[in-house]
Order: C-alpha cells, then structure tokens, then sequence
C-alpha cells in the first residue's frame, strides 16, 4: 500500500543521475517507486508541478541542542524554512551532557538528528553575545576516556568527534586539542569533523594531522587561516588534504564564509565536498540563516544546480557512511525535499560584511520524512 505519491516534480537524485519530470511514491518510511504516472489510490498525493523533488536536505553543521546549549536553535523550526530533514549537529554536547541531549532533543524530534560528540567535556557551553568562552582553552575539560566511555554507550545515534580548534575556541591550546579527539577517532573507528578558526593553530597543523574521511569545517573561511593565499591560489597543503581524502565543508555560520575566498577557490576548480550552514543563535538572523541560503549564495557563485543538490545529499551522507541518506532510489529512506528555485535579483551577504547579488534563490516548498508529508505544527 502506497502512503504518499509526489506528483510531477523535476526529480533530481544525484545518487542515481536522475533528472527528470515524474512522480516519487513512499511506503513504510521508505522510497517505494520511481517513474511517470505512479497509480495513488487510497495515497495521499501532493503535486509538485512546477518544483524540484531532492533527496532530503542533510545539512552537516548544525547546532540543535535546543535549552541545553546557549547556541542551540530549535530544529523543528528551522526545518521548514530551510527544507532540511536531517540536521548534524556538530559538537553542541560533550560527555558531560550528551544524555540530555539524546533524551530531551534527539530522540523526542520529528526530524533525524545525527549528533558529533564535542571532545570537550560540557560541550560548546559559553557561545553567546555576551559571554564567549571557547571550550577547548582550558585542557582539564577534555578527557580522551570520558569521550570514548561516552560514544561506546551511544553506537547507535553519535557520528563522530567535533573538536574546535583555533585562537577563539581554544586559546593557547594549539593543536592539543585536534591530537586528542583524533585518538579518541582512532580508538572508537570514527571520524573527525575539526573546526579551524583564528590562529594557533595554522591551517598547515591541522591540516598535516587530518585523515581520509575526516571532515575540515569552515573550509571557505576568509583570511586569516584561509586555504588560498592573497592572489586567490589555493594553499598546497590544501590541494594535498584533498588528495588524501579529507572532505571539505563550507559550515557557513557568523564568521567562517568569505565571498572572496569562495570565489578564489572556485575559479581554481576547488569545489566544497559539503555546503552546510553552521546554523546556531548568532547566525540564524545573517548571515547564514540557513542551509537554502547558503547554497543558493553558490548558485550565485556559479556552481552548477546538480552540484549544489549534491553538495547538500549524497555528499554530506557519504561523510556519514549513511548510504541509506542522500538518495531517492528505491529502498532508500523517504525523506524528500520540495522546493521553487525562484528567479529575480536577491543579494547575499557574507560573514565580512561584502555582498554578491545573484539571480536565483531556493525556497522551501514542502517536507517528506519518513515517507508521510510533513507539515510544522502551528504555534
């Protein structure tokens, strides 16, 4: 029995190379058929004509541990405007409360939440206007064993470790930081997603150190630490990372996306692996907003439509080891994404204040998580 037919949309599912007009049908959670003219008796229907059908926006950097952190945003809220039905969070909660997290957040949620644990013990507790702390300044709060205790007792939900590493977030730390939570990886087979701001450390520490699979944050940032040089090349030990398999995500938020530093990389051929939006309290008004947003900022830039939708699903599931995210085949799990790429003159800003105006604009249209249309409840 069919539960739910999209009718009519351009359906575009990079996984398959599909990009077509036709209908999507979903049943028990999971994508059910493919193809033109699906049969819908006894299903609801919702048409599509006129919209993009994607795979379920993943957006990789989030931060969703709503009432538990100062920088948590509500994901439920957020997901209707910003068209995303799985949000990462990236490092909210360390050990110390991960379980609140997983009991009061994740698993009540109507959206999948995959969460990276902070090798931090409170987690990223002091992000506000203001008060700032960085929670890696102080190396007394990261225990490599509290980290592995914490992920060994929570297989099924937690992703990887996220470290925040740099001048802000770390203060006289280094790259100590980085050194432990690639242990703490090594120990428990997961990867690393590292945010890299201010120097100490360089880009070239932490670059040297990253292994395949693991994940550079904030990898469009503008100067200092960004990965092209002033004439807009892009740093060697960029190039090489990438060579070895290090994914590259924009994770846009409040300071970490520069135009210029976008476009350098992009004229040189160096597209991100992952668009992400690093949406939390201070860049959910600007100059992130969210992850549509962002990615349409690189349809402005001149990525190709395809490459954006892949940037933003099979990408950032393939990051994930999720094979069964990203994806609208048959069998896959049935989140969905409706949206208008709506056209006339929108300007966008970046984390410096410089603006580029561009002509298209995603707009979130509609919802489908585990294979029910989705609707936010009102209030």
């Amino acid at each position: 029995m069919t539960d739910l037919i999209i009718r009519g949309g351009r359906v575009i599912d990079p996984a398959t190379a599909r990009d077509e007009t036709t209908d999507i049908a979903f049943a028990d959670g999971k994508v059910q058929a493919v193809g033109p003219d699906l049969p819908g008796r006894g299903s609801e229907i919702v048409d599509a004509g006129g919209l993009l059908v994607v795979p379920g926006l993943i957006d990789l950097h989030t931060h969703v541990y709503w009432g538990g952190t100062s920088l948590g945003v509500d994901a439920t809220a957020v997901a209707r405007q910003s068209g995303t039905t799985t949000f990462v969070d990236a490092g909210s909660a360390g050990p110390g409360n991960f379980h609140g997290f997983r009991r009061h957040v994740i698993e009540p949620s109507p959206l999948r939440i995959i969460p990276f644990l902070n090798v931090s013990f409170p987690g990223i507790f002091a992000f506000s206007a203001p008060v700032m702390v960085g929670e890696c300044a102080d190396l007394r709060l990261i225990d490599a064993r509290e980290c592995v205790r914490v992920i060994e007792a929570n297989p099924d939900v937690i992703a990887g470790v996220k470290v925040r590493v740099g001048r802000s977030a770390g203060g006289a730390s280094g790259v100590a930081p980085l050194d432990i939570a690639l242990e703490v990886a090594e120990e428990t087979g997961l990867s690393v997603m590292a945010h890299l701001d201010n120097p100490p450390p360089s880009r070239l520490e932490v670059l040297s150190r990253l292994r395949r699979g693991d994940i550079l944050t904030h990898c469009f940032r503008p100067f200092p630490n960004a990965p092209v040089v002033g004439d807009g090349r892009v740093r060697e030990e960029v190039i090489e990372a990438r060579q070895r398999g290090v994914v590259f995500d924009i994770g846009h938020g409040g300071g970490s996306f520069g135009f210029r530093t976008a476009e350098g990389m992009l004229a040189s051929g160096f597209l991100p692996d992952v668009i992400s939006s690093d949406v939390h309290t201070l860049s959910i008004n600007g100059p992130a907003f969210d992850q549509l947003v962002t990615m349409s900022k690189f349809l402005c830039l001149g990525m190709e439509l395809v490459e954006v939708i892949k940037a933003s699903t099979l990408a950032p599931a393939a990051a994930l080891g999720r094979e069964d995210l990203g994806r609208l085949e048959i069998g896959a799990v049935g989140d969905a994404t409706l949206l208008e790429l709506a056209e006339g003159q929108f300007d966008y800003r970046d984390v410096l204040g410089e603006t580029r105006s561009g002509r298209w604009r995603f707009k979130a249209r509609g919802l489908v998580v585990a294979g029910r249309w989705w609707h936010q409840p009102q209030g």
